[in-house]
């Protein structure tokens, strides 16, 4: 029997005992944990190369979040019953937890670092995603790995207007925030939030409240650090040296500085490429062959921080941006909706040389997104797609299936625009946006939220209120700092914060912050939060002016829907025996009928006519008939006694007794009826719970043969008897 060295640590958060475990599992990898919270279990590993992986440029971490489906007691789906591809949550966990680490990494530190977080027990309630960012810390922490951390995630929810740390999945479904929030001892360094119209004030409130959390896990950790006293492992940095970036800017600095300021994106990016250029020439000519792979890595290091130098000097110092703006300039806005004339709803949002085509198509309940994973299977009936083509950043590249950075960039404009979506008593549509980017300098999924905006209301999907996206950004130097409004592409790749904020008029509806730094003060979060404020009202005006509010109807091209309900022990009517009936209906009328177990029924159809056929074809199988009203209907058997006769569209049938037939004497029901003739019936009630109908005065019906034949005779007769 093993003798594992285990330690253990234990607390309690929000009510519930979180462990920490190492020593007993994955002993192999540089560093691993077994954390328990409720009864949600996850193991995390970190494992790392022994040497700097050569001709890299950047820092090579990869996250893996490995959901099994025996955690929830779920067999796999598809031909092979295993786990496949991560799920769109699994990737979005695995985002979260990359996202606050990778920036506690040494500057320069080169060699591969892989984080596998394994689901191996989820008891649907609480959150694995927040176990992963304290994993992650844990495990690099009490490995040779160098990591400046430790780090923990919170999750944060307001219900009642009250605070809560960590709510199960359930409590959350009441919250008005769902809020992640990473942070060191000090600092926040990752927010990932969806709100409904949550303040400033409260976010901030409900971001140091996890804060408090999060010190308190990183306690529990620090515990066990000084217990394993891990030694880190020597480290070989990849720092340009001094001597070869004094040479790059002695002899390039002035040209650099001169491109920093050209205003346009492409005309900046092609000056800077023609000094890149410039330099590996000379580099090229002054050298050995066999020298130049290996310096001009270097050399083109040296570039990009003389570049980054000179552009945050430009901010920091002078309140410079490249393309000319002030600090809280927004770029110009256009907005445009119903640019493609046979989709549903669309929009065209362009801001700066960022641009955003936004697509509504409307559906039916079978146009539903299944999500299957760790939880129950349920359907989505919206969702939003991202898409970021090369051609966009002006690059030649392949088309492929959208990777990390387009499910978190649709994840985030889906989240914020989810809040202000109708209920589906209210619009029964499925509805899917696409965001497809054809331009893109910094902030494309905030162009998507507002042509997302556009292209629902030009559809006719009546959205709450309007909702607009700003992503601001933060350069930092030596305490002194600089918040920028509606940062582009440069400012986003050489700054040190992503702050995304969108909501309506009335507050937030999501939030996602990211850093490159150690963290941030509260100070730069209230000032970025405000500005972020002005510049949101700002677009929403803009909106607004091109469409003020959803249109009353949805396209002439989008299908129609409509929902009514009916008493559940009528269901088995409208379906019918084996399905005869909806399938009646569905072929009389071309629309898809959709019945759920409470009595809600939808229809669905290619235009309104279908939509009205077929729900009067319900109502009249669901309603009694209207006494003494007249009804057209269908001979549909003969008896000796009377005429049977289905009416309101075949949903009841009820008997024409022979004495009701017709207001002379009816000898046969043959001598006035068929099959499959139509007539004209009245309602006169029910006799045992069975239809009674009249045909006796009521016009448009055949006259009996022997009703004539009967009178010629009579007449014959009393002719004779005169004579």
């Amino acid at each position: 029997m093993h003798n594992f060295n285990v330690k253990k640590r234990t607390m309690e958060v929000a009510g519930k005992q979180l462990t920490i475990e190492t020593g007993r599992m994955a002993k192999q990898a540089n560093g691993a944990v077994f954390i328990t919270y409720g009864e949600t279990c996850v193991l995390v590993t970190a494992t790392a190369d022994k040497e700097p992986k050569e001709g890299t440029d950047f820092f090579p971490l990869t996250v893996d979040f490995i959901e099994k489906m025996y955690a929830s007691g779920k067999i796999p789906g598809g031909f092979f019953k295993r786990e496949a591809k991560p799920s769109t949550r699994a990737t979005l966990n695995a985002r979260l937890i990359d996202r606050p680490i990778r920036p506690l990494f040494p500057k320069g530190f080169r060699n591969a670092v892989h984080i596998v977080v394994t689901v191996l027990s989820y008891d649907g309630e609480n959150d694995p995603g927040m176990l992963g960012i304290l994993g992650a810390s844990a495990a690099l922490s009490i490995s040779d790995i160098p990591f400046h951390g430790p780090i923990a995630g919170a999750k944060v929810g307001i219900i009642d207007d009250e605070i809560m740390i960590n709510p199960t999945k359930t409590q959350l479904d009441s919250s008005v925030l769902n809020l992640d929030v990473a942070a060191t001892e000090s600092s926040v360094v990752m927010i990932e939030s969806g709100a409904n119209e949550v303040s400033e004030d409260k976010m901030i409130e409900a971001v140091y409240k996890g804060h408090e959390t999060v010190k308190q896990l990183i306690a529990l950790q620090q515990e066990l650090i000084d217990e394993i006293e891990p030694e880190k492992m020597e480290l070989e940095l990849n720092i340009t040296p001094e001597e070869i970036i004094d040479e790059v800017e002695k002899k390039y600095g002035k040209k650099i500085k001169k491109a920093v300021y050209i205003h346009g994106k492409q005309e900046r990016g092609d000056a800077l490429e023609e000094i890149k250029n410039e330099l590996e020439t000379e580099l090229e000519a002054k050298i050995e062959k066999e020298d130049f792979e290996e310096q001009i890595g270097l050399y083109n290091d040296a570039f990009e921080e003389i570049l980054t130098k000179y552009f945050r000097d430009s901010i920091i110092k002078d309140h410079h941006r490249a393309d000319g703006r002030g600090l809280d300039d927004i770029r110009p806005i256009t907005c445009e909706i119903d640019v493609l004339p046979k989709v549903h709803g669309s929009a065209l949002f362009t801001r700066g040389e960022t641009q955003s085509l936004g697509t509504v198509t409307l559906g039916s309940g079978r146009d539903e997104k299944i999500i299957d994973g760790l939880d129950e299977e349920f359907k989505k009936p919206y969702f939003l797609h991202y898409n970021f083509p090369p051609f966009s950043v002006g690059e030649a590249g392949w088309m492929r299936g959208p990777g990390r950075r387009e499910l978190g960039h649709g994840a985030l404009a889906e989240r914020a625009l989810y809040p202000m979506m109708p209920d589906d008593m209210t619009f029964p549509y499925t509805v899917r946006v696409v965001s497809d980017i054809l331009e893109s300098n910094g902030s494309s999924s905030m162009a998507t939220v507002c042509s997302g905006t556009l292209a629902l209301m030009a559809a006719g999907v009546p959205i709450k209120k309007p909702v607009a996206g700003i992503a601001n950004g933060l350069i930092m130097e030596n305490g002194e700092f600089v918040i920028l409004t509606d940062i582009m592409g440069l400012e986003d790749h050489l700054g040190d914060m992503d702050f995304k904020v969108t909501g309506t008029k009335d507050g937030i509806t999501a939030l996602q912050m990211d850093i490159k730094i150690e963290g941030i003060t509260r100070e730069i979060m209230e000032q970025a939060l405000r500005k972020a404020k002005i510049a949101r009202m700002f677009i929403l005006e803009k909106i607004v002016e091109t469409i003020s509010e959803p249109r009353k109807e949805p396209s002439e091209n989008a299908p129609r829907i409509e929902t009514m309900k009916v008493e559940t022990k009528k269901i088995g009517e409208i379906i019918g025996s084996g399905g005869k009936m909806i399938n009646s209906i569905i072929d009389s009328t071309g629309a898809q009928i959709e019945i759920e177990d409470d009595g809600k029924v939808t229809i669905f159809a290619p235009d309104k006519s279908s939509v009205k056929k077929a729900q009067q074809f319900i109502k009249d199988i669901v309603n009694d008939p209207k006494m003494f009203h007249v009804y057209e209907g269908i001979v549909t058997r003969i008896e000796d006694y009377g005429a049977f006769v289905k009416f309101m569209h075949g949903a009841k049938e009820g008997l024409v007794h022979i004495s009701q037939l017709h207001d002379s004497h009816v000898k046969k029901v043959e001598d006035m009826l068929k099959l499959g003739d139509k007539v004209n019936v009245k309602f006169t009630g029910f006799d045992r719970g069975k239809v009674k109908l009249t045909m006796k005065g009521v016009d448009g019906n055949p006259t009996p043969k022997s009703s004539h034949s009967h009178s010629r005779d009579h007449k014959k007769k009393f002719n004779k008897k005169r004579r």
